[in-house]
């Protein structure tokens, strides 16, 4: 017995051992692979979060799986767990939102443009078809995309972009039953008609100043999405202005919600974005960002970080440290350990970049240092036109697309990855780019690599 009880012990430790490390998030990444404590990538797009306790829920729809809407929940929206689908008996549901009433929860969502409801009594698994799906009041108009505001006073609105490309804001009637409510902004929306506008939001600062987020109409394409400020949710309403520098295309994202975090030491506000691909698939990552709110110029903007984190308990905001610094100059220069084909005469190493990188030439960067375990490592470069080619990583000779990891590639001058470095000094990492179609003179310029201790 006692043997037997012994090599149970070693088979047990035995697959402890052989089975994938899962480690946990140190970082929200914009556009960066996000996956949940299972490893696998996550799968909620166009969603939303809801703070139940000391725990957030976060609801979306499931690309992958036919768009039914995904739950995952977090103690501090680093870590995700997969609760599984709300529900399988609705497909097709886009931008699925979540809100709380009556000791009940529900999900309402996008399902053949009316609102179809799901509940449930409790927030994370067992929601039902609540009911049957509903246009919207007070003249039966169909709807593209919504979102949900509970507002500090306790009521709850939903707000719709409506065929005519007219957003409209109705309350939610609550208590043992829940439906859909009078129209309350009166038709002070209504020049919002003049532009194609959807994917709203809606947040209300500590000063009590209300902030609509919304962006136009380009499909699966990036734009530069608008806010419009107002003292009362039924307008009027002052704007659009930009959230964020209009030549980002809102950091290639857009908007889904915006998340309030009150914090013991601040209040925070966090702009979740989709950043969305070429056809609008599970392939698409996310763009959470702070906001800045300055309320006496009424204005709200995103925070560009490439790496940081909210204490959910504080409020406060961190970014991260400067990580150890690899220079493409100084691999170009290392004429004995460097493997970089330059195709042109000229010198191209200045400014500590490496210019005018093509698909006959790479950078080679030795003797990188790692842990052993995955790392963030930011790849700082730019290309001529990110519509043009990719740029690629042999990490010790494994090819790697930087796109697969992080949509933003291409597009932004620092885009993070997360590689698994062998432990200590001996990685050899080579940049290099392939163009779409022959002779471009698609081109990257690398400035170089940075290693983030997690």
């Amino acid at each position: 017995m006692l043997g037997q009880l012994r090599a149970n012990f070693r088979a047990l430790c035995v697959s402890i051992l052989l089975a994938p490390a899962v480690l946990g998030a140190s970082w929200i990444v914009p556009g960066a692979v996000w996956t949940d404590t299972s490893g696998n990538k996550i799968d909620a797009h166009g969603g939303q979060i809801l703070q139940e306790g000391t725990t957030f829920y976060w609801v979306g729809s499931a690309y992958a799986s036919n768009e039914v809407p995904n739950i995952y929940s977090s103690t501090d929206l680093l870590n995700w767990t997969f609760q599984g689908p709300a529900s399988t008996a609705v497909e097709f549901m886009y931008r699925p939102k979540l809100f709380t009433s009556g000791g009940k929860f529900y999900i309402w969502g996008q399902v053949n443009r009316l609102v179809q409801a799901l509940e449930s009594s409790s927030i994370n698994t067992g929601y039902s078809v609540y009911g049957s799906a509903f246009s919207l009041p007070p003249d039966a108009r169909t709807y593209s995309d919504e979102g949900i505001f509970v507002d500090t006073t306790g009521e709850a609105y939903i707000l719709t972009s409506a065929d005519s490309n007219n957003l409209q804001i109705n309350e939610i009637n609550g208590g043992s039953s829940v439906s859909i409510g009078t129209r309350v902004d009166n038709g002070n929306l209504i020049y919002l008609t003049e532009g194609a506008y959807e994917a709203p939001g809606l947040m209300k600062s500590t000063g009590g100043i209300y902030y609509l987020v919304m962006s136009t109409k380009t499909g699966y394409t990036a734009n530069a999405n608008q806010f419009w400020w107002s003292t009362n949710i039924a307008g009027p309403w002052n704007g659009p202005s930009g959230i964020a520098p209009s030549s980002s295309n809102t950091y290639d994202s857009q908007n889904t919600f915006e998340l309030k975090i009150s914090g013991s030491q601040q209040t925070t506000y966090i702009y979740m974005g989709d950043a969305w691909d070429s056809e609008g698939t599970a392939a698409s990552n996310y763009e959470w960002l702070p906001i800045s709110v300055d309320d006496s110029a009424h204005t709200i903007t995103l925070e560009d970080y490439a790496f940081w984190k909210v204490d959910v308990s504080t409020g406060v905001i961190t970014t991260s440290t400067t990580g150890k610094r690899y220079n493409a100059a100084d691999a170009f220069n290392d004429l004995v350990s460097s493997r970089y084909l330059v195709v042109e005469d000229s010198c191209v190493a200045c400014e500590r970049s490496v210019h005018n990188i093509d698909s006959q030439s790479n950078v080679t960067i030795h003797n990188i240092e790692g842990t052993g375990e995955p790392q963030w490592v930011s790849i700082h470069y730019t290309v001529s036109d990110p519509t043009a080619g990719d740029a690629y990583v042999w990490l010790n000779g494994e090819k790697i697309k930087i796109a697969d990891k992080n949509s933003r590639a291409g597009k932004f001058a620092t885009v993070p990855i997360n590689l698994t470095l062998k432990k200590g000094n001996n990685n050899v990492l080579t940049f290099g780019c392939h163009a779409h179609a022959e002779n471009s003179d698609f081109v990257a310029h690398l400035e170089g690599i940075e290693v983030v201790d997690d």
